[in-house]
């Protein structure tokens, strides 16, 4: 047994984003960017480790809407097209640069790259990731839990507990079926969690779920080992609590090793810094400047003339953050240990996307966190949550308090003056949506359809991630957007059910067609 475990947690999450009805779509370039900065590579790195012979262990969300994009056909489709443009535009910056050595070999590293993904998508993984991150969970080395259904911000839905038994049970039900097994634990949308939650997991088969540091530390009673030991709620479902310590190493835009200067710069992107006319072909949409994935630049220093990257030196560098990283931890666990009756357990959590899309070496950094791990096992083993339960399954019992895991811990990013707007509307549509389930009840042809398809309309809207961008300020005439449509889709069929009119087969197989999320979508979740 080690004096002590780290407990690593990536949340891999995007927002359904889908548009048969266009050749190509600004935002479906959120999920091609995170294939390809963060979800292969970390296909790779577990490769590679597992080819040298390194036991690593680690838990992940692959959220349901995540999920149904990388499964749809569409969309892979279109990202092997998306890698087809890079690869053009990588060739176009190879000419460009090839007087400027120091840029010319930047370019040559991303022909590299996106050539590199579209034989590890393509062929070696036939278009399908997920099958590789299944492969990882039956090999057990991966511990891949749910999320709810569509990333709906629970605290603010609850008015309508159908909503929430709802959103539960389609994210159990996708897991499944993405997956081949119920998922023993949930990542809670953007970590929210209420009093009572528990209950709706239980019910639904969840068997641990995890809070920001305040959902255990201002639990009640007291936590005897604050967030170092999960605690067990009355209705049966474990809670896990963030380590701070931990997140600051790697969150803190000051003295997080995200920040170093030889590190790549993410905000620095020829599509902004070459010329329109250069770009034309690449930009979605004329006169739109977007990132292209190109970026020459490195971090460099505050007041200091930004330099070109040094791709070497970045990477060498991810080896020193990581036995840092790991230093530190043995070091928590040595002092934790002495006041424990059993190994404290470090649970680390992050936005999977940060490892490779925000922060280029990331999965690098992941690969020498494990290599380091393996170097001293008697110290510090990464483990996975439901074995940490299964070693150490007496633990204590708490109330966990309301917490996420957003800016000051509670829902100022979810409900403020930016998207308050949204939320009745949303309970509004909860509402009609159970009644219409109480209605028909056992509805079968065009009427259930028309319930499913409510049903999924409502799961769209209820997306934690538009309220998200509303607030950042990012985006916000598409969140706007894709709120409003979902909402005006739901209650048009609601009305047409509602009146007991005859459902126009066109409509329906219209929204269908563009909305299909949830194949095993049912509206009886809301019985």
């Amino acid at each position: 047994m080690a004096k002590g475990y780290l407990g690593l947690f990536l949340h891999a999450h995007l927002p359904f984003v889908r548009h048969p009805e266009n050749a190509r779509h600004l935002e479906e370039d959120w999920l091609f960017e995170a294939i390809t900065e963060t979800y292969i590579p970390l296909l790779d790195v577990f490769n590679r480790l597992d080819a040298e012979g390194v036991q690593f262990r680690l838990a992940m969300s692959i959220t349901p809407p995540l999920a149904e994009m990388l499964a749809d056909p569409l969309l892979r489709a279109r990202y092997l097209e998306h890698l087809d443009h890079l690869i053009e535009l990588s060739e176009k910056e190879l000419r460009r640069t090839q007087f400027v050595p120091r840029f010319q070999s930047l370019a040559r590293m991303y022909h590299d790259k996106f050539t590199w993904c579209k034989r590890f998508f393509g062929q070696w993984y036939g278009s399908d990731l997920l099958s590789g991150f299944r492969h990882w969970q039956d090999r057990g080395n991966l511990e891949i839990v749910t999320c709810n259904a569509t990333h709906g911000f629970l605290p603010a839905l609850r008015q309508n507990p159908a909503a929430i038994r709802a959103q539960i049970r389609q994210g159990v039900r996708a897991h499944k079926r993405h997956f081949g097994r119920n998922p023993n634990g949930i990542w809670l949308a953007e970590c929210g969690y209420y009093e009572g939650l528990e209950q709706e997991l239980a019910a639904s088969g969840i068997g641990y779920f995890f809070t920001d540091t305040h959902g255990i530390l201002f639990g009640q009673p007291p936590p005897r080992f604050g967030v170092y030991a999960p605690t067990i709620t009355g209705a049966g479902p474990a809670c896990f609590a963030r380590d701070p310590e931990t997140s600051r190493a790697v969150w803190s835009a000051e003295t997080g090793y995200p920040g170093d200067p030889d590190y790549r710069e993410f905000y620095r992107d020829i599509g902004f810094d070459l010329d329109e006319e250069y770009l034309h072909d690449f930009q979605h949409i004329p006169g739109l400047r977007t990132n292209t994935g190109f970026k020459y630049y490195r971090i460099t220093g505050k007041g200091v003339a930004q330099e070109p990257y040094d791709p070497a030196r970045a990477f060498a560098k991810t080896a020193v953050h990581a036995a840092d990283f790991v230093a530190n931890r043995r070091k928590q666990v040595d002092w934790l240990s002495r006041f424990m009756d059993r190994p404290p357990l470090i649970v680390a959590p992050y936005d999977a996307e940060l490892y490779g899309h925000w922060w280029y070496e990331g999965p690098e950094f992941l690969y020498h966190v494990f290599k380091n791990l393996q170097n001293s096992p008697d110290e510090l083993q990464p483990i996975r949550p439901s074995d940490y339960l299964e070693a150490h399954p007496i633990n204590q019992r708490q109330q966990p308090a309301f917490s996420t895991w957003g800016h000051l811990g509670y829902s100022d990013v979810w409900v403020n003056p930016t998207n308050d707007w949204i939320y009745p509307h949303l309970h509004a549509a909860a509402d009609r949506m159970e009644e219409m389930a109480k209605r028909y009840p056992d509805a079968w042809g065009d009427y259930k359809r028309a319930l499913n398809q409510m049903a999924r309309e409502l799961y769209l809207a209820q997306s934690s991630d538009w309220a998200f961008i509303m607030r950042t300020g990012t985006s916000v005439e598409y969140a706007v957007q894709r709120t409003k449509e979902h909402l005006v889709a739901f209650n048009r069929l609601y009305e047409i059910l509602r009146d007991g009119q005859t459902v126009p087969v066109d409509e329906l197989e219209a929204l269908e067609s563009r909305d299909n999320i949830f194949s095993d979508v049912d509206y009886r979740d809301f019985l």
